[in-house]
């Protein structure tokens, strides 16, 4: 399996994942999504936004690569987030709409990436503006790595509020193999 190959394997349980999480807190009422509930986004609501603004930043970042600047052109041209606690909606629907949109431009870049993308070293400007050279695989890794350690939040946050979204391990998501 290809480095690539386990992009897709992630974004694939990225986009499963967040269908289930957004499944599970579409059955609260908004003052149950919104209610600060001690973590560090303050409340469901509050963390979702989070993981969007942390995709958003991330992806207009990776468009910068010479071979992405097709498959992320929509995403390149969304508003930048002005902070990592901004709420980009404060309605659930809406949000929900532009993660499933979200959700496929990040299918579409990776299943387009080569390995050769992958061995790209980036520069870019962090939130502070500090600048950073990085390996572009590394930073792939780093974006669902800090997906996936939202979405435990918000798990939680869902188990808080009386919602359980069930199995939530990638090893749901890898295939089965044949022995050779």
């Amino acid at each position: 399996m290809s480095l690539r190959d386990h992009f897709e394997l992630l974004a694939t349980y990225n986009q499963r994942m967040n269908a289930k999480v957004y499944d599970a807190a579409g059955h609260l009422s908004s003052t149950d999504l919104v209610k600060d509930r001690g973590a560090f986004f303050g409340s469901i609501l509050g963390t979702l936004n989070h993981i969007l603004v942390g995709d958003t930043i991330w992806l207009k970042r990776f468009a910068t690569h010479p071979s992405c600047v097709t498959s992320l052109r929509e995403v390149a041209h969304l508003p930048k987030p002005t902070s990592l606690d901004q709420i980009v909606f404060d309605d659930f629907g809406r949000l929900s709409e532009h993660r499933i949109w979200l959700d496929q431009k990040i299918m579409d870049w990776i299943s387009g990436l080569s390995g050769g993308d992958l061995d790209f070293v980036l520069s870019y400007h962090n939130s502070k503006g500090m600048p950073a050279n990085k390996r572009y695989s590394s930073l792939v890794l780093h974006f669902f790595n800090h997906q996936t350690h939202h979405r435990g939040q918000v798990s939680a946050l869902l188990s808080q509020a009386g919602i359980d979204i069930g199995i939530t391990d990638l090893l749901a998501q890898i295939p089965e193999e044949t022995h050779v």
